[in-house]
């Protein structure tokens, strides 16, 4: 009998320990592992206007696959981009020519993601369709005046340019040579504004960014070779610049946000988006 009850005893026992383990399995979360949180918050940019397209593209393809992000674009002008990243009011200055001494020694960070081609331009109803370079530093600084000698009418050369700051100006007058020294007739604000009072000003020339082109304007030879991309891989055309997404240190420094803007801009997306908008990736 006494053995009888040791052995009931004990499977008691084991039921009872059996049931509470159960009973603790039944009330334990069957997945406690949080959900991936993704990416959120906001990205600004202030810049180049010559990287409007560009910047328009990735900016809504990047917060296509980013739902909770929001990225901000302020087209002000190079300069004016740059002095916005060392006040530390924006996230990423657009330069669209290499950034300047005195600019790096104040942080800045030159991230090159696209090249660009700068085409130089006259009215559909020129004659001239191709330059040297000399004849187009000539024309610039006012030293040739007149189409006919460049070959072309005898008709005054009204010259167009870009303001002050622009990054498009900086880069053409850095590669002729010409700072500071161009004779402009007018200065416009813009890509936009130049191509357009070229297309509509008769024997007016003026230089844009190589993706704008369009068939309301004449992108003139320089030096014996055509405005292409395959020109400027090839390192035959003279009038090329980097599009600079420049930060205030390196990529490596900045917020996790910022980092994977910059991990997608230089991704596979990233050169689609880049040869989309008619610009050469950045090798």
């Amino acid at each position: 009998m006494k053995k009888l009850f040791v052995l009931l005893a004990a499977v008691l026992l084991v039921f009872g320990l059996t049931a509470c383990s159960n009973s603790s399995a039944d009330t334990t979360p069957a997945d406690t592992t949080p959900a991936d949180a993704g990416l959120s918050g906001s990205i600004q940019l202030n810049g180049s206007t010559s990287m409007k397209k560009l910047c328009d593209a990735m900016a809504e393809s990047f917060m296509a696959a980013n739902p909770d992000v929001t990225v901000s674009v302020e087209y002000t002008g190079s300069g004016a981009g740059l002095e916005a990243l060392a006040a530390g009011t924006t996230d990423i200055g657009d330069s669209s020519r290499h950034l300047k001494d005195s600019e790096v020694a104040a942080g800045a960070v030159e991230n090159v993601v696209a090249i660009d081609g700068i085409a130089v331009i006259v009215d559909p109803a020129n004659t001239v369709t191709g330059l040297t370079k000399q004849q187009l530093t000539d024309i610039y600084t006012g030293t040739v005046s007149n189409w006919k000698e460049v070959g072309g009418d005898d008709a005054a050369i009204v010259v167009i340019g870009r303001e002050s700051g622009s990054g498009t100006r900086s880069a053409f007058e850095e590669i002729l040579g010409v700072a500071d020294a161009c004779a402009y007739a007018q200065e416009l604000s813009s890509t936009g504004e130049v191509l357009k009072g070229v297309a509509t000003t008769p024997y007016a020339i003026g230089y844009v960014s190589l993706d704008v082109v369009d068939s309301s304007v004449i992108a003139v030879e320089l030096d014996g070779v055509a405005a292409t991309e395959a020109n400027i891989v090839a390192g035959n055309y003279f009038l090329s610049r980097p599009f600079v997404m420049a930060t205030n240190g390196a990529i490596a420094e900045q917020n996790e946000l910022v980092q994977a803007w910059f991990e997608y801009v230089y991704s596979a997306e990233g050169a689609a988006i880049v040869k989309s908008v008619g610009l050469i990736v950045a090798q």
